[in-house]
């Protein structure tokens, strides 16, 4: 249950109203780059965001604006997905690749720890990250999404079949292919027809990154491929296995009118994911939308998603152990005095402080040079040190 913070609450709805710097992501990777979008400080709280299929970063330019503008958000053009560079010729999508994705994006940032919104496919990414890298991530929200995508066993050898032969077919065909193009306002009729819960305003907010000019009009940028069937898939049993490895607190926010609705699990494989969820140290709610609720109506979403990971923060410190402020007076000779006055304070040469912090954060520790004064100024040092630490 998510805990009432009405102070911290406040002042990060306060940071919210604050315009937030948005910049744009590119990393090289060994086919090309990948490319995303950038919202808040460089060193702001680290938040991954993850889009779903055939979508792009573009889908969480409604929701970051709404989220506190001091977390650093990275919403990131999957491979064959907006800006980033397709995958090479004959090279399948599937999920391990996207992991082995996320964690050369996570390299590049140099993050530690970092929390994942992660939208219908970009769940399920974020559900393995988390369980094959529980030590790295701190949090997990699930927008319209399970956090795995299982398959029938019986039906594994038949799904791996049927993708290996779409991609052979694709690739015969794609001697003779050529490149259609669209005008602007037809790519997004197409993009409408497809997904026809979306709103006008977010058709053009994903078709931002979702298609590029040439002559003659635009063309989509994504892959073909991605709408191949996906070879590698986990059975029930694999995923809830991996399921039992997440460490990181997680919310699950389905959309009345979403998944359930438009793209049906066999309740065999629904219902033993959301009761894998129902942890006490887990949320799952249900929000009036749909499948995009979170590019159509972010408010509904937003509140909830800060809510959520402000009180994992409220409960990671108040769980953290306690930090201890040790004050080592060195001496100028052998006799330590019991007490520190001004009479006595010229005996001593300098002041160590150091922060030990248990494995929460790393010793902080720093010299100050005993002179006139220092005495007065030790509590100023120390309301530093409550600051740094709190």
């Amino acid at each position: 249950m998510i805990q009432t913070l009405k102070s911290v609450r406040h002042l990060a709805m306060s940071a919210m109203k604050q315009s937030v710097p948005v910049s744009e992501f590119r990393m090289p990777v060994p086919w090309g780059e990948m490319r995303g979008r950038v919202w808040g400080p460089e060193h702001g709280r680290p938040v991954l965001c993850l889009h779903g299929w055939s979508d792009n970063s573009g889908s969480f330019n409604t929701l970051i604006p709404l989220l506190p503008a001091d977390w650093r958000c990275v919403a990131v053009d999957l491979p064959g997905h907006g800006f980033s560079s397709h995958r090479p010729a004959g090279v399948f999508y599937t999920f391990p690749s996207y992991i082995s994705d996320v964690r050369r994006i996570i390299e590049a940032l140099q993050w530690k720890r970092f929390s994942i919104i992660g939208h219908s496919m970009g769940g399920n990414l974020g559900g393995m990250v988390c369980a094959l890298y529980p030590e790295s991530v701190e949090a997990l929200v699930l927008l319209d999404s399970y956090g795995f995508l299982p398959v029938d066993v019986k039906r594994m050898s038949r799904v791996m079949r049927r993708g290996i032969e779409e991609m052979l077919e694709y690739e015969k065909k794609m001697a003779d292919r050529k490149e259609r193009i669209y005008t602007y306002e037809k790519a997004k009729e197409r993009l409408k027809a497809a997904n026809q819960f979306l709103s006008d305003k977010s058709v053009e907010i994903l078709l931002e990154r979702g298609v590029q000019e040439v002559d003659g009009g635009v063309v989509f940028t994504r892959d073909i491929r991605i709408n191949l069937t996906n070879i590698v898939r986990n059975s029930l049993e694999q995923c809830l296995e991996m399921q039992s490895q997440i460490s990181a607190r997680v919310l699950v926010l389905r959309a009345s009118q979403g998944l359930e609705k438009t793209f049906p699990q066999p309740e065999e494989m629904a219902v033993p994911l959301l009761n894998g969820w129902s942890g006490e140290r887990n949320t799952i709610m249900t929000v009036e939308g749909d499948h995009h609720v979170h590019l159509n109506n972010p408010e509904l979403v937003a509140p909830i998603i800060t809510d959520f990971l402000l009180s994992q923060t409220s409960q990671e410190t108040a769980n953290a152990p306690p930090r201890i402020l040790i004050v080592i007076l060195q001496p100028r000779c052998s006799h330590r005095p019991t007490s520190v006055n001004s009479h006595n304070q010229k005996q001593y040469k300098s002041i160590l402080i150091q922060d030990v912090c248990g494995l929460v954060r790393p010793g902080l520790s720093a010299r100050f040079r005993a002179g006139p004064g220092w005495v007065w100024s030790l509590p100023l040092l120390l309301g530093a040190w409550a600051s740094r630490c709190s």
